[in-house]
């Protein structure tokens, strides 16, 4: 007797507990959306290889390429090689195809003068960037070209720009290269070349080799 009226005090005292607790006390477990500094993490430290199938050597050729519709920010910056490439056989046609990849504004005086001063003479520069390449093989390689971008966790600070990295195996870090997003489109344009700095010269013009 003494047990069952145990067991019965305990059921009725469960009940009452449970019977507390309104569906507003009862809420089910949220999963956290990242914060936005962790989207930013996570957007960046990113390495994509593009390939190349052939260096364009006209507008048209540029704009048949695959990347050419400019939504993707790592193959715009592969471009860019691809196209400078040409410089020495058609300084022209070159200016013509930067600028379609520089945006609403075509390529202004200044900046064809800041690439004439750092590509006259030193065209192996732009071939360094393909994978395959070094200062011993005077920086030849083949087709398929072969260009490595990457990004860090600093590359998307400011608003609708982004800073990406290239490497070039004539030097010991990789270059900057900077490129800014049109909203309307969602395409992505050069703005800046500076990782045309001067690099390790190929074996073909050392002297001291």
């Amino acid at each position: 007797m003494k047990t069952s009226t145990l067991l019965l005090s305990l059921a009725l005292s469960l009940t009452a507990t449970t019977a507390t607790h309104s569906p507003e006390q009862t809420k089910s477990v949220k999963v956290s959306e990242p914060e936005p500094s962790m989207l930013l993490t996570m957007k960046a430290n990113k390495t994509k290889v593009i390939d190349i199938a052939s260096l364009p050597t006209s507008l048209e050729e540029l704009q048949a390429m695959r990347g050419a519709d400019l939504k993707d920010e790592y193959a715009v910056a592969a471009l860019v090689v691809a196209v400078l490439c040409n410089y020495e056989k058609d300084k022209e046609t070159t200016f013509e195809m930067l600028d379609f990849l520089n945006g609403p504004t075509d390529i202004n005086t200044f900046t064809k003068q800041f690439i004439r001063d750092r590509l006259e003479g030193k065209q192996y520069k732009t071939f360094s960037f393909f994978e395959g390449t070094s200062p011993q093989n005077n920086y030849q390689t083949n087709a398929p070209y072969k260009v490595k971008v990457s990004s860090n966790p600093y590359s998307y600070q400011d608003n609708n720009y982004a800073t990406l990295y290239l490497q070039s195996s004539g030097a010991d870090n990789p270059r900057p290269i900077k490129l800014r997003k049109k909203p309307s489109t969602g395409q992505w344009f050069v703005v800046d070349y500076n990782f045309l700095a001067d690099i390790r010269i190929p074996v073909e013009q050392d002297e001291w080799y």
